[in-house]
């Protein structure tokens, strides 16, 4: 009676089965030996340089991550690698486009003339190819000329000429780039003059003016820039108060240059923020005081009527200012730029011309027809960006780079 009856569970399964339940499904502390422990217990933590001596193939200690993916390394990392191995070639290819030593003038005009010179120039070469001057061969190279936008009173001087020196006579191109040249140079001889800034008008007003886009916001910070370097103290009023964009470059340039810039909230009244910017310059002792307008367009008789309102005011305050009025032209716009320079001469007394953006047009000889047309003077162009793109205009200078002469 002392022994106990085997319970459901061992009857079902058999004495031995039900013995091995507990094997089978071991506790957490039972699992630790194998599962656990390498990872969690400190002992463990020694054999760490395991992973180092069998990395991964393509990774090396502690520089995995910086390389990164090919196409999201650094511009200048590949610049220093190409250097390293290619040498002297690699650093050529990396450099910055202009050379060690600054570009003079001449080389900037010459390469932001380049499509204007190797349109005229490959033109004229189409025409010579060492034959006698015949009138067919004039005829040809007068609408060359006129094509380049010269004017057809200096392509008729030029003509004429060669018809008097070269008839019936083996001319070359470069005969034909010889008499161009001449001819420009004379037409552009006499307005080839440079700003003065008198120092007797204090402060000596500039009003710059264009049509929309001819870049004289710009133009009034390089002109800025060449002030300050000069050692004049120089204030901008940011006249263009349709266009906060427009405010907010000449701010830019203010702060470029150590400028003191007017400004007033885009929608202003132009009138008076002229009033007060030449009151200001006036009681500061500036010497220089640039105002940018915005640009208009000449056939809108109403802009028109502003810009003349705004030198009214201008001088009831200082009178005699504007002491220059500048006329921004863009050379892209060809043919145009003639009654630009009509209209805002007849409504604004143009003093002198900026001629801008040569460098992005083959039509650079409309400089040439607005020279001889009108007669203003030339005080600057501009071929590029950079504050040194823009310099006192030469009218030598300028005929041997449209030329495409050395």
């Amino acid at each position: 009676m002392t022994d106990k009856k085997p319970g459901f569970f061992q009857r079902l399964f058999g004495s031995e089965a039900a013995l091995q339940i507990p094997v089978a499904t071991p506790g957490p502390e039972e699992m630790l030996p194998e599962t656990v422990a390498p990872a969690q217990t400190p002992d463990a933590i020694v054999p760490l340089p395991e992973p180092v001596a069998a990395p991964e193939p393509s990774s090396g200690p502690e520089h995995v991550p910086l390389p990164g993916p090919p196409e999201t390394t650094p511009e200048y990392v590949v610049a220093l690698e190409m250097q390293a191995h290619d040498g002297a070639r690699a650093l050529a290819e990396t450099a910055p486009i202009a050379p060690a030593e600054p570009r003079g003038w001449f080389a900037r005009l010459a390469s932001g003339l380049k499509r204007s010179s190797d349109q005229l120039t490959s033109s004229i070469s189409a025409v010579f190819t060492k034959r006698k001057l015949d009138d067919a061969t004039l005829e040809e190279l007068e609408n060359v000329l006129i094509q380049a936008d010269l004017g057809i009173e200096t392509a008729t001087s030029i003509i004429d000429t060669l018809r008097r020196d070269r008839f019936d006579r083996d001319v070359s191109d470069e005969d034909v780039r010889a008499v161009l040249v001449a001819e420009i140079e004379k037409v552009l001889g006499p307005v080839a003059r440079p700003l003065e800034i008198d120092a007797s008008q204090k402060p000596f007003i500039i009003l710059m003016i264009g049509v929309n886009g001819s870049g004289k916001t710009t133009t009034i910070g390089k002109l800025a820039q060449k002030f300050v370097n000069e050692g004049k103290s120089v204030m901008l009023a940011a006249g263009d108060t349709f266009r906060a964009a427009a405010i907010e470059q000449l701010q830019i340039w203010g702060d470029r240059t150590g400028a003191t810039v007017i400004s007033r909230p885009a929608g202003s009244d132009v009138s008076g923020l002229a009033f007060d910017a030449v009151t200001q310059a006036c009681a500061e002792g500036r010497d220089v005081l640039i105002i940018d307008t915005a640009g208009r367009l000449q056939n809108r008789d109403e802009l028109m009527n502003e810009l003349e309102k705004v030198i009214r005011v201008i001088n009831k305050v200082d009178p005699g200012a504007p002491h220059a009025t500048l006329l921004t032209l863009d050379a892209t716009t060809g043919q145009n730029a003639l009654k630009q320079v009509e209209v805002f001469s007849q409504r604004a007394g143009v003093t002198g011309l900026v001629m801008t953006k040569l460098d992005g047009t083959a039509r650079g000889g409309i400089l040439v027809a607005i020279a001889r047309k009108f007669g203003l003077l030339v005080h600057f162009i501009g071929v590029g960006e950079d504050v040194g793109d823009l310099e006192a205009f030469t009218a030598a200078d300028f005929a041997q780079a449209i030329a495409g002469r050395d």
